[in-house]
């Protein structure tokens, strides 16, 4: 097996050395500036302390993969993601309420806000019933109208498995963004769809043969972290498996075998896998399975 030439951005040594490094942050603009098209465009940005305390002894802490403020003041959480966690949702809210919160100024406060985004970049399935969605781009809005109620809190998920292109189909500069963040670890080159200035450097700033020692032991032990993660999850389908073939001797008729397809079915929406892997282990339809 050939040794990979460029960093997995997946890993948190490789997520930060790509998008949250001084000497790298035109790789951080540009990205935000191709999701986020709508809005004005980010000339600079400043990179923020990722940790964060309660306002009380009571609170719990938050620890950002990124936290950033744009030129304009803007707010930005910007995360990896690598797997499904329970209250997911939750969690995002709970994060964006620090970088509100600590925009109060004490005294006499008009309480005026600058915008805050929070940007997820997920490494897992995050929304089984819409299969060819994979950017959710989430406001306030007044529900009878269907007209955005607040313009400066927006929650962007990504969910990167869900990117099928090959590099020829892709014809926008978001398109490329994403192939490269899925495809970056298992290429040996730069490809020539994307000889331009900005992904020339990115794949300079991951080229692995240009870390000295002490960066590459680096990237060592945050790739065998991500392994063992990836080996964990694989580990708990797997038993997941084991169990709902014991829960259906154990039940026997009673569960009947298409219950115990369902079962496993939903399991393995829970862990990412796609509908296509779904229905090739559980044998039920593709259409059964985004029913669910």
């Amino acid at each position: 097996m050939i040794a990979e030439k460029y960093i997995n951005p997946f890993t948190d040594f490789g997520f930060k050395k790509i998008f949250g490094e001084e000497a790298n942050k035109d790789l951080l603009i540009d990205f935000l500036n191709e999701l986020l098209t709508d809005k004005g465009k980010i000339i600079d940005l400043t990179y923020l302390k990722s940790e964060h305390l309660g306002t009380t002894e009571l609170d719990r802490k938050a620890i950002f993969d990124l936290y950033c403020e744009t030129d304009k003041g803007e707010k930005f959480i910007v995360e990896m993601q690598r797997a499904k966690q329970d209250y997911f949702k939750d969690r995002s809210l709970y994060y964006i309420t620090f970088p509100i919160q600590e925009q109060a100024i004490k005294g006499d406060w008009s309480y005026k806000l600058s915008p805050v985004y929070s940007v997820a970049i997920m490494d897992f399935v995050f929304d089984h019933l819409q299969p060819d969605k994979l950017l959710h781009d989430v406001w306030l809005i007044d529900r009878p109208t269907q007209k955005v109620f607040y313009e400066k809190l927006r929650f962007l998920f990504i969910e990167i498995k869900k990117f099928e292109k090959n590099l020829s189909d892709c014809h926008s500069h978001f398109d490329k963004w994403l192939y490269v963040l899925k495809n970056l670890s298992r290429l040996d080159e730069l490809p020539a769809a994307l000889q331009e200035e900005i992904f020339t450097k990115l794949f300079k700033v991951a080229s692995i043969a240009s870390y000295d020692p002490k960066q590459l032991q680096a990237y060592r032990d945050s790739e065998k972290n991500y392994l063992d993660f990836m080996a964990s999850l694989k580990t708990s389908f797997k038993e997941g498996l084991v169990e709902g073939e014991k829960m259906g001797i154990e039940k026997g008729e009673k569960m009947g075998i298409e219950e115990e397809k369902i079962e496993i079915a939903l399991k393995m929406k829970s862990e990412g896998f796609t509908t296509a892997q779904i229905a090739k282990i559980t044998g039920l339809t593709e259409q059964e399975i985004l029913a669910l």
